[in-house]
């Protein structure tokens, strides 16, 4: 019996030892001649990035660091490497001291580099001021693979020129990316210029999007993108999940590269495959949710739009296609079990559906829309759609309140005649939903709802 618990006690003194060995502590009074440990810590965020081997944790102790670094190792699957706050202390990056230059300036940068995590970490206060400069909180490019960004907060990250460029967090596939995790951030309060908070972009196979918070951003909350030369070879972004996100407060009127249109979306797919977007709350910006591509002959597809609270929107709450002749397509995508309520709130004509130019096979089933002052449900000035499926819809009758839909560009000015008219939504139905309390968004349906049978 003794013997056993020497045994034991041994392995766990030599477990505690390697946890030990496999840290690096970093305090805004440490110094980089040190050996790294909590005893003797490093000083800089760099140096510790130049040590931290596979299978290494870098701790962060409390306080401010001026200074940018590029993560200069991979780890493994089993030995990832992870940048973190010691013991939910609060640790910044800034970028007020970060030098000017006319090409990407991220706060944190990793590169062709494997299994990286960065968790609990502040990142602020960066401004670029040339058109040929990108600001960016953190930076994931290459051939970068099993990366997680976790528990972060980003914000007041800026370009001030008219043309610029900034973004939060930013994974640009130029070679093969996978597994890649953006979760529990909040991101907010950016300049952005052209770009997006969160983006990924290029030859990505593989990532999650969840449970972030992003608002009053200038532009673009989360996109997905392809087909913009950013990879030589599949250059398209597929095989993903957007959900449980709260987006807000997004807006480019104002913003210089778009002067006075309202057209950023909250959470935008370009031309990306096989992703679904389901159970986020989309509120307050000028689109809700896009799914398109801006590249003719290119498809969003496989886009399934699912569970979603999409409501106050400026020009509309769902929108597929393009928005010119010139652009792509959506096809072959689900949009299905939404709340899309009172979109369109400028009266810009886009209602509670979008269905722009080069739509087809798409399905539209089982939402619930209630309109705004425009009155408008389904929006659709393009004779460009074919195969689209809409069906087992419910669409809110209020009193005194007639409603619109227009189909292939022929407007109908009640339910009845639309659905004669475009063969739409044979069992979908003209009623009052009953939500519990619209005053406070909550849109869970009285059990006596007429909408219950539609939309089970």
């Amino acid at each position: 019996m003794n013997a056993g618990i020497t045994a034991f006690a041994f392995t766990k003194t030599e477990a505690n030892e390697q946890k030990q060995a496999d840290c690096l502590y970093v305090p805004p009074g440490g110094n980089d001649q040190n050996e790294g440990t909590k005893e003797k810590p490093f000083r800089t965020l760099k140096h510790a990035s130049e040590e931290a081997a596979a299978g290494t944790t870098v701790l962060i102790r409390e306080g401010t660091y001026d200074e940018t670094f590029e993560v200069k190792h991979s780890g493994t699957a089993e030995k990832p490497i992870t940048f973190k706050n010691y013991e939910n202390e609060k640790v910044v990056i800034s970028g007020k001291s970060a030098a000017h230059t006319d090409s990407e300036t991220p706060l944190i940068q990793i590169r062709n580099k494997n299994y990286i995590t960065i968790h609990g970490i502040t990142l602020e206060n960066l401004s670029v001021s040339s058109e040929d400069a990108t600001a960016m909180g953190i930076y994931v490019t290459g051939s970068s693979s099993h990366i997680t960004i976790d528990s972060n907060h980003v914000q007041n990250i800026k370009t001030t020129a008219d043309e610029g460029n900034a973004h939060g967090i930013a994974f640009y596939g130029t070679d093969g990316m996978k597994d890649i995790k953006v979760t529990n951030n909040t991101v907010e309060k950016l300049t952005l210029g052209a770009s997006e908070a969160v983006v990924l972009n290029g030859n990505i196979d593989g990532f999650t999007i969840a449970d972030n918070t992003i608002r009053n951003i200038n532009n673009i909350g989360i996109d997905v993108i392809g087909y913009e030369g950013t990879a030589k070879q599949n250059d398209y972004v597929r095989n993903g999940v957007i959900e449980n996100n709260t987006v807000s407060d997004n807006s480019s009127y104002g913003n210089p590269a778009y002067g006075d249109e309202y057209s950023a979306g909250g959470i935008y797919v370009d031309g990306a495959e096989h992703v679904e977007i389901k159970k986020n709350t989309v509120y307050n910006n000028d689109l809700g949710i896009e799914a398109t591509s801006e590249h003719k002959g290119k498809y969003a597809t496989d886009i399934r739009i699912t569970e979603n609270k999409v409501y106050n929107n400026t020009y509309t709450g769902i929108s597929i296609g393009g928005y010119d002749e010139k652009r792509g397509g959506t096809m072959n995508s689900v949009i299905a079990h939404n709340i899309l309520y009172r979109n369109d709130t400028k009266g810009l004509k886009g209602g509670q559906l979008l269905l722009q130019y080069d739509t087809k096979g798409n399905t539209i089933e089982k939402n619930i829309m209630t309109a705004s002052q425009s009155r408008i449900f389904i929006a659709n000035d393009f004779t460009k759609n074919e195969g689209n499926t809409v069906n087992h819809n419910v669409y809110h009758k209020e009193a005194g309140k007639d409603g619109t839909w227009f189909w292939k560009k022929k407007e109908y000015d009640s339910f009845a005649a639309y659905q004669k008219g475009t063969k739409n939504d044979s069992d979908s139905i003209y009623a009052d939903p009953m939500y519990r309390d619209e005053a406070s968004y909550d849109f869970t349906l009285k059990p006596e709802s007429p909408a219950w049978p539609v939309i089970k």
